[in-house]
């Protein structure tokens, strides 16, 4: 999110919001698995190659997942470090005669690359620095230096074709490169007849001269019909406002350049605003929130649009506040933001972002965040997101009715997801997630992340009730999710509050090579997964160990079709790390320890959870004066429990006291057996309120329940813990 923060809490505590996500582009050249979705991601001008995947001499860097890397902010986690004479020469993959590289050199430095085509030396070559990379974020907790990489474009001045070779070479300064995408680019278009060009108005298309008035006047002149921006280098000092009723077009992405930090700043417009073929390019090198240093930020007015641009170097592509009704955001380019590539910021009712390709966000690629007012019936379509470094590859925060459809995302990095389904609200008022929220046909690629706050790892999707309970309908259908570093999908309350995930429904999805679990579930409330297929899951099938302790557990509903994923992690007290598998069987591990646990009633605070939360001054008590009572708890899986330990709290003000109880066991949750027949126990302060129950041999259950029917010392049930061991 842009301009929040993010609260520290203690180790155990749930992720806050952040993430990322990545994929090269269009055709990705690569070694990553296929997407089982055809029509995930965008349709982009470009073809993409991966620099590990290209010949060279230098040093390939990576696979490397750890925060701070340089390999673990790269597309697909590796990249072809050059020193002085080395290059990386790629296989050009389609007819071309413009390539942009995405490169990182080491910061407070900058230098040239010679180009090479088929063995000749170009006489251009391409400009690298670390100028716009390796950002602080220090007020944002868990942020370290980040935003490594740059991009950095070239028109080559000659056209080359499938299997020619295009190489470059380091000419002193070290640089790592991590992808190049190869363009056949249009010549410029041509003037529209009737409209007013910014140079009639004085604009300098040579980039010297301030170009701000000429830009204002040529609006003013076009009221109704377009402002031309011919081929050019176009500076701008100032700020555009007071833009509506107006087509704003150049001649070309590649042909017509704006240089400016702040395009258009203004809180409304009565709208019709056409923004569309030319770059704008910045100088942004902070991320400094208070400053609009944005393409777009405000408001466009209503059935304004955005199409075929190329935004760089800027805080945030489009912070979008106001009346933005029915805008459309398509076929645009994103790179190197600071911040979001894209935020609706409230308000935002029937907008359309698609077939976009976003690369290099310091923050959320995609978000909407319905603050003051709810996001509705907006969507994020067929979008292409590679590489956010500090956030979600797309994040939903509130709203009503909202869509995230056939996007393809990859390589996010710390605090974050490839999806995030959020009610984190950061600031007042705040509309919480409402209506259906549609997940659909999305692929994430190397998704997911490690939280550095907490130690604790993000699943490439997830849902997350951080500051209020989900109550919205949220369906989840047809996601292929590849390589997740740590988890498929993540239930979670990510305030720590134990707020519950309601009403999800994970119905078809494709799980590969995941590397710890395929459900993540931290937090009380249910999902239905159907028709899920996972392989190669790195440690089990399913974490549920619900946070806090007593927060209540999550209801897992096979809804049929699943496989691969049937096992269940069986230690609450570790977090599986990637491919380490459930561990062995531990004779004096507590198996309920942190375990879901629930009631058939509960007196005021005295919470079920309390009797599986490892403190034994803390209790459970049943409804007073309603015997009989139960208390059921969820080891996760099958185990051949052998011995209960049943407490009340040590304290001499707990005298003793009989309670009368039975155990019985089920292995699917629905149907019981009695296992230890109804029985008279003991708790005696003076032998430490403890008693010991042993179960009979041959006894295997994952639901654990004890049924009580008297007590001699308060008309309820009690326990301030309840332990089962294998021995």
């Amino acid at each position: 999110m842009h301009g929040t923060t993010r609260t520290v809490r203690s180790v155990r505590r749930m992720p806050a919001i952040g993430a990322a996500v990545a994929l090269a582009a269009g055709m990705l050249v690569t070694l990553g698995a296929p997407a089982a979705h055809a029509d995930a991601g965008a349709s982009l001008p470009f073809t993409s190659v991966e620099a590990e995947s290209a010949t060279t001499n230098g040093t390939k860097i990576g696979p490397d997942y750890t925060q701070g890397s340089l390999a673990s902010e790269a597309s697909g986690r590796q990249a072809v470090r050059l020193t002085s004479g080395q290059r990386v020469e790629f296989t050009v993959p389609r007819a071309a005669n413009a390539v942009n590289l995405a490169y990182s050199v080491p910061d407070g430095q900058s230098g040239t690359l010679n180009v090479y085509v088929n063995g000749t030396r170009l006489t251009k070559t391409v400009a690298v620095t670390s100028k716009y990379s390796y950002v602080d974020t220090g007020w944002i907790p868990g942020a370290r230096t980040h935003h490594f990489f740059d991009n950095a474009r070239l028109l080559l001045g000659q056209n080359v074709q499938p299997g020619d070779r295009i190489a470059f070479e380091s000419t002193g300064t070290q640089v790592t490169v991590d992808v190049a995408d190869f363009e056949q680019v249009a010549a410029a278009a041509s003037q529209p007849a009737g409209s007013v060009s910014v140079t009639s108005k004085g604009a300098d298309p040579s980039g010297q001269g301030d170009s701000t008035q000429a830009f204002r006047d040529a609006i003013a002149a076009a009221q109704g019909g377009v402002v031309w921006i011919p081929p050019g280098d176009y500076r701008l000092t100032s700020s555009l406002s007071g833009v509506q009723n107006v087509t704003l077009q150049g001649a070309g992405s590649w042909w017509s350049v704006v240089h400016t930090s702040r395009f258009i700043d203004q809180s409304g417009s009565s709208g019709n605003v056409h923004i569309k073929d030319f770059a704008v390019l910045g100088e942004v090198t902070e991320r400094v929130d208070s400053s609009p240093d944005n393409f777009v930020n405000g408001s466009l007015g209503p059935n304004s649009s955005v199409s075929g641009m190329w935004i760089q170097h800027l805080k945030v592509g489009l912070w979008l506040t106001g009346n933005n009704d029915n805008l459309v955001v398509e076929n645009n380019r994103i790179l190197d933001t600071t911040a979001d590539g894209l935020n609706l910021n409230g308000t935002a009712k029937g907008v359309r972002v698609r077939n976009n390709f976003l690369r290099n966000q310091g923050d959320d690629a995609l978000a909407m965040w319905s603050l003051y007012s709810p996001d509705t019936d907006s969507s994020f379509e067929n979008n292409t997101i590679s590489q956010p470094n500090l956030a979600n590859g797309i994040a939903i925060y509130g709203g009503t009715d909202l869509a995230v459809r056939n996007n393809l995302i990859s390589d996010t990095n710390a605090l974050g997801s490839g999806i995030a389904i959020s009610n984190q609200k950061f600031l007042d008022p705040f509309s919480p997630l409402a209506g259906t929220i549609t997940v659909d046909g999305n692929t994430l690629v190397r998704t997911g992340a490690m939280n550095p706050n907490w130690n604790h790892p993000m699943g490439a999707l997830r849902v997350d009730s951080y500051d209020s309970a989900i109550n919205a309908t949220v369906n989840i259908t047809n996601t292929t999710i590849t390589d997740s570093p740590y988890s498929a999908f993540e239930f979670v309350s990510g305030g720590g509050q134990g707020y519950p995930v309601r009403n999800v429904t994970v119905d078809g999805a494709t799980v590969r090579n995941t590397g710890t679990v395929v459900v993540q579930a931290e937090a009380p409330g249910a999902a239905t997964l159907r028709n899920v297929t996972a392989t190669s899951v790195g440690s089990a099938g399913v974490y549920n160990c619900p946070y806090p302790a007593n927060s209540g557990g999550f209801a897992l509903t096979d809804g049929g079709g699943n496989s691969g994923w049937n096992s269940t992690w069986s230690d609450c007290s570790t977090w599986p790390q990637p491919g380490q598998g459930n561990p062995p069987p531990d004779p004096g591990r507590n198996l309920a320890k942190g375990r879901p646990a629930t009631a058939s009633g509960s007196q005021d605070v005295y919470t079920p959870g309390k009797a599986v939360d490892g403190d034994a001054n803390s209790y459970w008590e049943s409804t007073n004066n309603a015997f009989p009572q139960s208390f059921t708890v969820d080891l996760g899986s099958s185990q051949a429990v052998r011995r209960l330990v049943l407490k009340l709290p040590p304290l001499s003000a707990w005298q003793a006291r009989a309670q009368t109880l039975s155990v019985l066991g089920s292995t699917d949750g629905s149907g019981y057996t009695t296992v230890v027949g109804s029985a008279d126990y003991r708790f005696d302060p003076a032998t430490g309120n403890t008693v010991t129950v042993t179960l009979p041999g041959g006894t295997n259950l994952r639901y654990l329940r004890l049924n009580v029917t008297a007590n001699t010392g308060w008309p309820a049930a009690q326990f301030s813990e309840v332990e089962a061991y294998l021995s």
